[in-house]
């Protein structure tokens, strides 16, 4: 087999932070925009927001959760007012202080000291206060509960360290907020919208997860229970790329949100939060990209198909064009994963070989080149992306009449689907180690290991001090606990970080 020449310059077990920037800017996903952390998402990157924000937003809905939307300046009174809360944001918060600029003495613009607003103002990092200060004019009765909506919005976290899509400055989300009459029913909804994001990412997404709950170091600031849904990328590291919150009465308490009961009597609610935001896309690049850029599931793909005409600036490209909108019709008109197939027909002037790179970078599902000749005799040349190269290390074309293709059209979009997730399920159960003492977890995350994948151990659950000795040994390592298996069997054995008894496994890894 020959040397494969692939369209990135470099490889994912060269140098996988690289690599990732080069997928994010040969796919035009996104691009720097000027301001430190944030960025510009392009129109194929926010194609697939798209798709995903309207996949989320149908389940979200179907389970009776109404979408409104929430001031993006929250008063630092509102934060004040819940203490682990507005600790856990506080070196994240941005702050406006003032509402008019002036001239300066020396030239430009500055903050006109006569315009000081008489309360500081937070660019929303997440909506719990403001919202629970809403909930609290909403809910009187226990008629009004449960309570459940949910906004998709921006939120800002000044981030010290940015990389597009995992950890920005500004970040695009939906935040789901419920309060409920009583604990069981707001962890009915806790673990409801958990759910709802594990299916989302292996159905949707073709990206296998862990679900299961944070240790309590790793707690959204404020909240009784965290749990998530957690990603092994290709690198071997996790990614959080959900998160579920059971917040107790904490945040009623805080906003005053108080309920009659059926008694007469007086009541806090239980509330919840719940979100996932562009981050996912990021997982999606190190889930299924390769050396030749992204590949996007059919789910979420903008584009499912995309079909190149060979023009060569003839009379006869009318015949080819009209050959291919032909074709693109028919498949319009079908149906894979349960929506019309998304088809584009590209007929931008330009060789049809650097267009077909250009959406094998996109990672387009499958792509459809398409001559003079092929008009001709029925034909089309199919290239499916999660097969990309053949044994002779050329691209793998298959030509089939275009009846035939247009029969077995989405059955290839929904082969890939599954294909994608099969392959990525196999990566991460393969890179999945028990680990019986932390010798040999310092052993199985040595540095010269590039790929080490997550280790399984068995911990005591502590809690306090305990916890926290626990995590400065993780941390020296660079490791961090991602989370326990909410399927999780009895277990059996010694604590590797107490020599406790266990009392259930957990996931070490490296994380974004």
């Amino acid at each position: 087999m020959s040397a494969i020449r692939h369209a990135l310059s470099v490889k994912r077990e060269d140098d996988f932070a690289q690599w990732y920037q080069e997928v994010v800017s040969e796919a035009e996903m996104a691009e720097d925009s000027g301001v430190r952390g944030c960025m510009v998402i392009k129109p194929w990157g926010y194609g697939i927001w798209e798709r995903i924000q309207r996949r989320m937003d149908d389940r979200i809905k179907a389970a009776g959760v109404q979408n409104c939307y929430f001031p993006l300046f929250i008063p630092l009174s509102y934060f004040a007012k819940e203490a682990d809360h507005v600790e856990g944001f506080a070196k994240e918060m941005a702050v406006v202080t003032h509402h008019r600029l002036i001239a300066g003495e020396k030239g430009g613009l500055v903050p006109d000291p006569e315009a000081k607003l008489e309360e500081p103002l937070v660019v929303r990092p997440t909506s719990e206060t403001v919202i629970g200060a809403a909930m609290a004019r909403w809910v009187q009765s226990w008629r009004d509960l449960p309570l459940m909506v949910n906004q998709w919005a921006n939120v800002v976290r000044w981030e010290m360290r940015t990389r597009m899509f995992l950890r920005t400055a500004e970040f695009l989300w939906q935040e789901g907020h419920t309060a409920h009459a009583d604990r069981a029913d707001a962890m009915i909804e806790t673990l409801r919208a958990l759910e709802m994001y594990r299916d989302f990412a292996e159905t949707e997404l073709a990206m296998p997860v862990m679900t299961g709950e944070k240790p309590e170091n790793e707690r959204f600031p404020g909240a009784v229970a965290t749990y998530s849904i957690e990603a092994m990328m290709q690198d071997g590291k996790a990614l959080q790329a959900g998160t579920s919150h059971y917040l107790g009465t904490g945040f009623a308490e805080a906003a005053g949100i108080q309920y009659q009961d059926r008694e007469g009597g007086q009541q806090y609610a239980h509330t919840t939060s719940w979100g996932v935001s562009t981050r996912m896309i990021g997982g999606l690049i190190m889930t299924h990209g390769d050396d030749d850029g992204l590949r996007v599931p059919p789910m979420v793909a903008p584009h499912q198909i995309v079909i190149l005409p060979m023009l060569r600036d003839t009379p006869e490209d009318d015949a080819l064009l009209a050959y291919c909108e032909d074709l693109r019709r028919a498949l319009a008109a079908q149906q894979a994963c349960g929506e019309p197939v998304r088809v584009l027909l590209d007929k931008r002037p330009g060789k049809a070989t650097q267009k077909r790179w250009a959406w094998v970078k996109k990672g387009v599902p499958l792509i459809l080149e398409i001559g003079g000749r092929d008009a001709a005799g029925g034909m089309v040349s199919m290239l499916r992306r999660d097969r990309l190269w053949n044994e002779a290390a050329k691209a793998n074309f298959v030509a089939l009449a275009k009846d035939d293709f247009t029969a077995r059209a989405a059955g290839e979009l929904e082969d890939i689907q599954t294909s994608l997730y099969a392959e990525a399920a196999a990566r991460r159960d393969a890179n999945i180690a028990p680990i019986a003492d932390f010798a040999a977890l310092e052993a199985f995350f040595a540095e010269d290991q590039r790929y080490p994948g997550w280790a399984e151990v068995i911990w005591s659950r502590p809690s306090g001090d305990d916890l926290e000795a626990v995590v400065q040994r993780l941390k020296a390592l660079k490791l961090t606990i991602r989370n326990t298996p909410l399927d999780g069997e009895a277990v059996t054995g010694s604590c590797v970080f107490t020599g406790q008894p266990g009392v259930e496994r957990i996931y070490v890894a490296r994380s974004y």
